[in-house]
């Protein structure tokens, strides 16, 4: 919403990040669906899988996952994180 992108389809979101070579981070699992954004054909995308999904929680979450990787360990990949633990795939 900050980009202007609120309500934005995901592909629009998608370009949008592209674009700019920005890593995607995502509550949304659509994100996570490898038949339409393949891994290696994007910039990043990590998919938090947390309940709830505060502001707290999510920021512990991001923590957790940048304290263990480099975040330019995780380009050009899909990381799925959740409360125990991070799976990489790329």
């Amino acid at each position: 919403m900050d980009v202007g992108l609120g309500g934005a389809s995901d592909l629009d979101v998608f370009n949008w990040a592209q674009t700019r070579s920005a890593m995607i981070i995502t509550y949304d699992e659509d994100f996570a669906d490898q038949r339409s954004f393949p891994v290696g054909s994007h910039a990043g995308i990590i998919r938090l899988r947390v309940e709830p999904t505060t502001t707290e929680i999510t920021c512990l979450t991001l923590e957790r996952l940048f304290n263990e990787f480099e975040p330019l360990s995780l380009s050009r990949k899909l990381v799925i994180v959740d409360a125990h633990r991070v799976r990489i795939i790329g």
